[in-house]
């Protein structure tokens, strides 16, 4: 027997936006302490730790709404609709932050890569660098890092919730 139609957008909406909202904020502590350009190991660390709460959380409220019964199925369509919400609404987020609150970003981010690569790799040529940081620029276009942060979200939501999904599985018995 299926869950009850809606029932994965009833979790999915409060779950994905409650995701969104917390990586938000993480970014702005970010921005806000002026580490927007060192792209600090424990921002993503720490994303991915609440990545993996909320959707374990939409899990388990999904299970709870559903006398106590997930399919893998359930939780993978769960988790990745809590992914694909949060992914858009970060995307949204990181569109208005490039465009209009921080439009020199991609200059900058440019400009700390190359001085990473110069630091971290000092016999590089200059020819070298040019095409990294070529294909650096390239990434950097709004667009771009819009469609690879909904990806990467989907990607990211989907091995959690799998793993999620298989630690909370419980099948519906045939006969009910």
């Amino acid at each position: 027997m299926e869950a009850q139609p809606g029932s994965v957008k009833k979790i999915a909406l409060p779950y994905g936006f409650l995701l969104a909202l917390a990586t938000i904020v993480i970014s702005v502590i970010v921005y806000v302490m002026g580490m927007t350009y060192e792209q600090p190991w424990w921002q993503s660390a720490l994303n991915f730790v609440l990545m993996a709460a909320v959707i374990s959380y939409g899990l388990k409220a999904f299970k709870a709404s559903n006398d106590g019964f997930l399919s893998l199925g359930e939780a993978l369509k769960t988790g990745l609709a809590i992914s694909l919400i949060a992914g858009l609404i970060g995307s949204i987020f990181t569109y208005v932050f490039i465009e209009f609150i921080e439009p020199d970003f991609a200059v900058n981010m440019l400009e700390a890569t190359r001085e990473k690569m110069i630091d971290q790799n000092p016999e590089m040529t200059e020819e070298q660098m040019e095409m990294a940081l070529g294909m650096t620029e390239k990434m950097m276009s709004p667009g771009v890092m819009v469609a690879i942060g909904i990806i990467a979200s989907l990607f990211f939501g989907f091995i959690i919730s799998l793993v999620a999904g298989l630690i909370m599985k419980q099948d519906k018995p045939a006969h009910l």
